[in-house]
């Protein structure tokens, strides 16, 4: 398929594109978005990725937007344009723009505790391991919405350490996909937390909670708030937290074992409901819907006439909210960045090893999709597979790539 927007094609009309322009037109490079593309054609022949989308706008229209390698390894269908991925993590910022939504609304304020939504937090404690056992002392404050949308809650995820804490939760049904969502949080509220609510930066199961407050404050589950709020204005037609048997042919799949280290790799069923609408990650959408949320942060929080959030809402959310004595945990937040309520904040033009601006604003997914948003250069980009071992040199590579294009 060209990679040209002009003959772009897709089975799934409902879901409308965005303006598209000839690259030059928008201050973008053919030939080195060519090099875009031949460097993920590369990757695919190496066997690092079965296949990948990569959508390129600039100036309120998309320059460049193909479709390369395979949906999976295990069939012949080509990647496509309309081709259904897990986005995981993704979900977070789609979520956290839901929570900031209700706070427009005046449901509550930035700084009120957890324990107003959901009263299981209220006596939460902090785990502090001393000679070799798992020790519960009390938290010196209560987590807020703002540490939930920052990560400095004192929650966690299995996955990001092998300390007590993480034990602890592996043991649990945390990661079931069979229980509420309510049940998750009156679970995860009696674990211990990893930290001082407030004291470290730790990727979490934050955005899950918040999820749940939506549900609490709202009414309604998650998903339909979703719908109502942002998906459906936006024309979103297919994101969700699952998506239906007619299109089980186009679904994006792993290798079923990581081609870098030979472990087996195991994503959720696309085509199965879950009991539990995980904010943090369970949401499956499409290049091109993803796109439409994407232009809507960049245009200031509205789109095609619909205002889905307040333009200084949203400064706010891109901006840094962590103090200089917060430790940042783990290596998801990259050198020369930041976080803010939901997103990633580049904060120096060097030190990260890869090209960008200050002032972008980001999140990616565990599979390998990733998104930026750059007010600087009026530029966003969204990147879409399912690999999840190869997502770290993906991110980069995509990065470089699309900056090289840049004119």
């Amino acid at each position: 398929m060209n990679a040209q927007t002009a003959a772009l094609k897709t089975s799934a009309p409902q879901t409308p594109s965005l303006p598209q322009a000839k690259p030059e037109a928008i201050g973008l490079s053919t030939s080195r978005l060519q090099r875009l593309s031949d460097a993920f054609k590369r990757e695919v022949d190496e066997g690092t990725l079965p296949g990948a989308t990569v959508l390129v706008a600039r100036k309120g229209q998309i320059g460049w937007f193909d479709a390369i390698g395979r949906q999976s390894p295990a069939a012949s269908a080509p990647m496509a344009h309309d081709t259904i991925f897990r986005i995981f993590s993704m979900t977070k910022p789609i979520v956290s723009i839901g929570i900031m939504q209700l706070l427009e609304d005046g449901h509550f304020l930035l700084n009120d505790p957890v324990a107003k939504f959901i009263p299981e937090f209220a006596d939460t404690r902090v785990g502090v391991e001393s000679g070799g056992k798992l020790e519960l002392v009390a938290a010196k404050r209560q987590m807020t919405v703002q540490d939930l949308l920052r990560h400095t809650s004192g929650l966690t995820y299995d996955h990001t350490g092998n300390g007590p804490v993480q034990q602890l939760y592996k043991e649990s049904r945390l990661r079931s996909r069979k229980i509420t969502n309510a049940e998750h949080a009156t679970m995860l509220a009696a674990m211990p937390l990893v930290c001082q609510p407030g004291a470290e930066w730790n990727y979490s199961r934050s955005t899950d909670i918040l999820g749940r407050i939506i549900e609490v404050v709202s009414g309604k589950s998650l998903g339909a708030f979703l719908t109502e709020r942002i998906l459906a204005p936006l024309q979103m037609a297919e994101t969700a937290f699952s998506t239906g048997e007619q299109n089980a042919g186009r679904l994006a799949e792993p290798f079923a074992k990581d081609p870098w280290n030979g472990d087996e790799v195991k994503l959720f069923n696309m085509l199965e409901k879950p009991a539990m609408e995980s904010g943090g990650g369970g949401l499956v959408s499409t290049t091109m819907d993803y796109a439409r949320f994407c232009q809507m942060l960049l245009n200031g929080g509205s789109l095609d006439g619909n205002r889905i959030i307040g333009r200084k809402t949203l400064e706010l959310m891109a901006c840094d909210h962590l103090s200089p004595d917060v430790v940042i945990k783990g290596d998801l937040v990259p050198a020369g960045h930041r976080f803010g309520l939901g997103f990633a904040v580049r904060t120096e033009a060097g030190i990260a090893p890869f090209l960008g601006s200050t002032g972008q604003f980001f999140w990616s997914g565990m599979a390998g999709t990733f998104f930026w948003i750059d007010p600087k250069e009026d530029l966003f980009a969204v990147f879409m597979m399912q690999g999840p071992g190869q997502r770290q040199h993906t991110r980069s590579l995509v990065r470089n790539l699309v900056y090289a294009a840049v004119e």
